[in-house]
């Protein structure tokens, strides 16, 4: 593995997640403190207190204060601005590479090597969101506007038809061409995938306000819905194809030229779901219908986790599970539906459990990470930084109707996130796009050349800075602020601080 000059050894070890025994309850308070403490107050600081003075778990890290994971994640901010973007002729921020060294140099012979856009590990929209409010949240304004001027490319590269609402994926930094797939041609396109990428479009909105990008953002986003609902050919098991031409045609075959067997069973359909929640949230498009009649097909199939990464086709993948718990959990709340809700946490992420490594293999820090699926072992960062997503959002939504099972969610995100910070290389903020911890992918791509280690590439955008968007959940969201000494303090469960601010 290589060294990394930023990481420092473990300082401190804190008790881990809760063996829970107890439901904890509401204790009836006094006035004055009380009316903070009762009911929700006390139930947490009790569960808390149990929580933090339980064993810790097999599968438990602690923090290291001295790269913690606020550190981690400016670090990918920093990797992503200062190595692998550049100005175009307008002015606009374009991506130099979808897949960098740790000197952010393009590598060409990857298929995403040539390639720049929003598409799936592309990924522009979302990357320039997750910047955007990270500055906004950190008192960054260079950040925000370097964000602003990676979504006008987007905007202005011919990547959108503002009519249709169609988004193209990908541009080839050579020549200029603009294509559907990471295959450098437009055989064929994901339509989840383009769901993403106007579901970001519509969040870019939200953290927008009153910027005039917003309206034509939320219109790109309802229309390219309305596209997919109209035009993308449905398949005999009720779900959505995993691929279609661009006149929204079944596309069966693989990106290598062979069958697809997750052709109609892919969890990439999840992204559909997702857009079509938040545009009714918002009041933008009624979907309630299409949304129980996805729900019902989900459940009826027991659960639909066929890879969402275009390059792999197993039926059961982490961030599958992920994507699936925070796409039904946001639905169940729009429907006002409980078992919808509850089939979220029994089914979806509990689904998660079984790909957490409780242990370092093979010499390599992997204790606190999820493999990502059984035909494909490595550790990709980019499914961890959702998962951690997803155990914050649970520990967001059972705070107050179950405080101790919430504090086993949040140990378990910042977990995933401490394990994540351990695997940042070099001077420029570097993190790997996965850790290879059973050589999958060949000792000739790792770090230093190790037989086993971390991946020596990562894509600037999704793999080397998802982890923006959990750590920034955390902040705003989970982690306890207090005014001291005249500054904020944002500090984990456990006391950690994270980040202080005046």
């Amino acid at each position: 593995m290589g060294k990394d000059p930023v990481q420092h050894a473990v300082v401190a070890r804190h008790a881990g997640p809760a063996a829970a025994r107890n439901r904890c309850r509401a204790v009836p308070g006094w006035r004055g403190l009380a009316g903070w403490l009762r009911g929700f107050g006390w139930a947490w600081l009790l569960c808390l207190g149990r929580a933090v003075a339980a064993p810790p778990s097999a599968f438990y890290l602690p923090e290291n204060p001295r790269f913690t994971i606020v550190d981690s994640a400016n670090a990918s901010v920093r990797f992503t601005l200062d190595r692998t973007v550049r100005r175009d002729a307008r002015g606009d921020l374009v991506s130099r590479s979808s897949f960098v060294d740790p000197e952010g140099t393009a590598m060409g012979w990857h298929d995403f090597g040539n390639l720049e856009g929003p598409g799936w590990a592309a990924n522009a929209v979302g990357g320039a969101w997750e910047i955007y409010t990270w500055g906004e949240f950190l008192g960054r304004p260079e950040w925000q506007t370097n964000a602003v001027a990676i979504l006008d490319h987007v905007l202005h590269g011919g990547f959108v038809d503002p009519a249709t609402g169609f988004i193209r994926g990908y541009r080839e930094v050579t020549t200029g061409k603009l294509c559907l797939n990471y295959k450098h041609n437009s055989d064929w396109f994901c339509p989840g995938s383009m769901a993403k990428v106007a579901f970001q479009m519509l969040r870019f909105a939200d953290a927008l306000g009153a910027d005039p990008r917003a309206r034509p953002l939320r219109e790109l986003a309802t229309r390219c819905a309305a596209w997919i609902r109209a035009r993308v050919e449905p398949v005999p098991n009720g779900w959505f194809p995993r691929r279609t031409t661009a006149q929204g045609r079944i596309y069966r075959r693989s990106p290598e030229g062979g069958a697809d067997p997750l052709w109609q069973s892919s969890a990439d359909g999840l992204f559909i779901v997702q857009l079509e929640a938040a545009l009714t949230e918002r009041k933008l498009a009624d979907y309630r219908a299409a949304l129980e009649a996805a729900s019902a097909v989900f459940l009826k199939a027991g659960g639909i986790f066929g890879s969402i990464n275009h390059d792999t086709y197993d039926p059961q993948e982490n961030v599958a599970y992920s994507v699936a718990f925070r796409t039904w959990l946001s639905t169940a709340t729009v429907l006002r539906d409980e078992p919808l809700r509850q089939f979220a946490y029994d089914h979806c992420l509990a689904g998660l459990e079984r790909f957490q490594m409780r242990e370092d293999r093979h010499g390599v820090a992997t204790r606190g990470l999820l493999y990502m699926e059984d035909s494909w072992d490595t550790a990709y960062l980019w499914e961890n930084a959702e998962a951690a997503l997803a155990y914050f959002e649970a520990a967001r939504d059972n705070r107050r109707r179950d405080p101790e099972r919430s504090v086993t969610y949040e140990k378990d995100g910042l977990t995933i996130l401490r394990a994540i910070a351990k695997h940042h290389y070099g001077p420029y903020g570097f993190l790997t796009e996965g850790v290879d911890w059973n050589n999958h992918v060949g000792q000739q791509h790792h770090l230093d050349q190790a037989r086993f280690g971390a991946i020596r590439y990562t894509e600037p955008f999704l793999n080397n800075q998802h982890l923006v968007e959990p750590t920034l959940f955390y902040l705003k969201h989970l982690a306890r602020r207090t005014r001291h000494a005249g500054r904020t303090e944002w500090r984990d469960l456990e006391g950690n601080l994270l980040l202080a601010r005046p």
